[in-house]
């Protein structure tokens, strides 16, 4: 695993035979205001994937940060840049059909590329009437790809088992070494679902821990880049956060350095189920 080479260009192959970059920028819980900047930020270092959600209250912002770049970068195309959002609620089929064409309209970006349910909540029946609308969403060609995010193995399997004509692609989940989520991830990849990783910094909140601080020292690395590699090796999509311009570049400077198999080892080890926000795996 060590041996592979990342940067903001490399891409990952989905179940649906289309592809998304490897690195996104996170945008959870920043202002409209704070979104519009660090989205410029990243595009201009490179990036060329933001995940947003309805429940940020950021998609124009977003949209419209993203349609200023493409004015002023006309060799960058609309189809070169990977939007992702996501339902706040599941809900009936037609609630949730008509929340989607207006996210389409929020971010006014014409199409969005990822959207995802972005929680088991609401019941059996929601979670399989709302993934019906962004089928149908994918059909009328609203959306590119479709996904879930916090999906447990029973909300995966049911899902799967109610015969979808189309497959998620995705699953967002937080991920860190500090909570590796090793069954459900093994899971998703045997499934041939992506699995997505948000807060993969662990919010900030085990950048000191010894063993980081000693495998960035080696790696003469920073603790979140470190823990970018970390993902990227696990074959997983990291989505970085933050509003500050040379954090944003720094988080994606990965590709000059790769963790050995050991180290990633001793990364996994560091495991202690740590839930930086919510946790809606179990969710009925």
């Amino acid at each position: 695993m060590a041996d592979q080479t990342f940067s903001l260009a490399s891409r990952i192959q989905l179940n649906n035979g289309l592809s998304m970059p490897r690195l996104h920028l996170g945008v959870y819980l920043m202002s409209g205001s704070e979104a519009s900047s660090a989205v410029k930020h990243a595009l201009e270092a490179g990036y060329r994937a933001v995940d947003s959600a309805q429940m940020y209250r950021n998609e124009k912002q977003v949209g419209k940060s993203i349609s200023e770049y493409l004015k002023a970068h006309p060799e960058v195309k609309r189809e070169d840049i990977h939007y992702t959002t996501k339902l706040a609620s599941n809900s009936d089929y037609s609630r949730a059909r008509k929340s989607i064409s207006q996210s389409v309209k929020e971010c006014g970006l014409g199409y969005i590329d990822l959207f995802l349910l972005h929680s088991p909540y609401g019941g059996k029946q929601a979670r399989l009437d709302s993934w019906r609308a962004v089928e149908d969403a994918i059909k009328d060609g609203e959306v590119k790809i479709g996904g879930v995010s916090n999906y447990g193995e029973k909300h995966i399997e049911e899902l799967l088992a109610s015969n979808p004509k189309i497959k998620p692609a995705v699953n967002q989940i937080e991920v860190h070494p500090f909570n590796t989520r090793t069954n459900l991830t093994a899971y998703c990849q045997q499934k041939g679902i992506v699995v997505e990783a948000y807060a993969p910094l662990a919010r900030a909140l085990r950048m000191n821990h010894p063993t980081i601080v000693s495998l960035a020292k080696k790696y003469k690395c920073t603790s979140g880049q470190l823990m970018v590699r970390w993902s990227l090796q696990h074959g997983y999509v990291p989505l970085p956060k933050s509003v500050r311009q040379e954090r944003i570049v720094e988080n994606s400077q990965i590709s000059q350095f790769a963790i050995s198999d050991d180290d990633v080892k001793a990364m996994d080890a560091l495991d202690e189920v740590l839930v930086t926000d919510w946790d809606p795996l179990d969710a009925d």
